[in-house]
């Protein structure tokens, strides 16, 4: 592969709390009151992610030159993210997401964002294209990637959606049910959490909502994550389940992301990205594939924040 993965989405600093691990007093887990601010997005993350797994990754955002800016920029670059031209404004303010930790790890956010991409362009020879989350819903940079995405049906490049829903930002299910799916249609792997599927389809099994998200020509293939007990994938041919393994959990944060951003690379190294838009993947490969992202997403459970494997640590831990 020498053209990168192309990532569009937003580029935010987590700031994270420790409330919900209060012992009472008012302290976090170390006694200690305060946050921390982080570099995330789940965009960002996915990209971070990519590359630290060794794919070529370019990321479409927008932030700005203020502390947080800085922060992010050196986060990126310092991981091998290439930024597109514009995602680096000087008259934009960087959004922030605040996370408070429950008791278990598991974060919830507070967004205080804008979204507005710089314009979307794809390149000669780019295997695939990722977006998601606030991205695709908040305007006016959604419409954007939606009209982006609709100009790739007859494009040699493999499309991933992770909606990676948000109630503080979209709190009608319905409707932003009916923006996913229309995303969907315009992708061919569709990622989504079983928190997703609470909020968007309350009642409905993942086999359902699977069901009518593959129910369009372009999408062959849905992963819906399940926390600690892993996950499960569904083709047009195959349907398996894929354990997660033991671990103690430091915390959740972009735990998501690693997880799309290695299923995204197991699908590259198996030769299903680009042109053949996961054509030929059988129950064997989407099995190892989903199975060396649900790893990749225990790794980063159980370190702080949103901090993907390498390869090299993914290997090392797993073989």
């Amino acid at each position: 592969m020498t053209a990168p993965v192309l990532v569009i989405g937003e580029a935010l600093v987590d700031i994270v709390g420790t409330g919900g691990r209060s012992n009472g007093s008012g302290s976090g887990r170390n006694g200690r009151h305060g946050t921390k601010a982080t570099p995330g997005g789940s965009p960002a993350n996915v990209a971070v992610g990519l590359a630290r797994l060794g794919l070529p990754t370019e990321l479409v955002t927008r932030f700005g030159t203020d502390p947080y800016g800085d922060q992010l920029g050196a986060h990126l670059f310092g991981n091998g993210v290439q930024l597109a031209p514009g995602s680096v404004d000087p008259h934009f303010r960087t959004s922030t997401a605040t996370a408070t930790l429950d008791g278990d790890g598991v974060a919830s956010y507070q967004f205080d964002i804008t979204w507005e991409p710089p314009a979307l362009s794809l390149s000669r020879g780019c295997p695939a294209v990722h977006t998601g989350s606030i991205a695709t819903v908040l305007e006016p940079g959604a419409e954007a990637i939606r009209r982006f995405l609709g100009s790739l049906a007859e494009q040699p490049v493999t499309v991933t959606l992770d909606p990676n829903a948000r109630p503080t930002i979209t709190p009608d299910a319905e409707s932003t049910w009916a923006a996913v799916r229309g995303l969907a249609a315009s992708a061919d792997l569709v990622k989504l959490s079983d928190e997703d599927c609470e909020f968007l389809r309350p009642g409905a099994t993942p086999d359902e909502i699977a069901a009518e998200l593959l129910a369009v020509d372009r999408t062959r293939c849905v992963v819906i994550t399940r926390g600690g007990e892993g996950a499960i994938g569904i083709s047009r041919t195959a349907r398996i389940e894929v354990a997660a393994p033991a671990i103690k959990v430091v915390d959740t944060v972009g735990a998501g992301d690693s997880f799309m951003s290695a299923l995204i690379a197991g699908l590259h190294t198996r030769g299903l990205l680009g042109a053949v838009r996961l054509e030929g993947l059988d129950e064997e490969t989407l099995s190892d594939v989903v199975d060396y992202a649900v790893k990749a997403a225990a790794i980063t459970c159980t370190r702080h924040g949103a901090d993907p494997p390498t390869a090299a640590e993914h290997k090392s831990t797993w073989g």
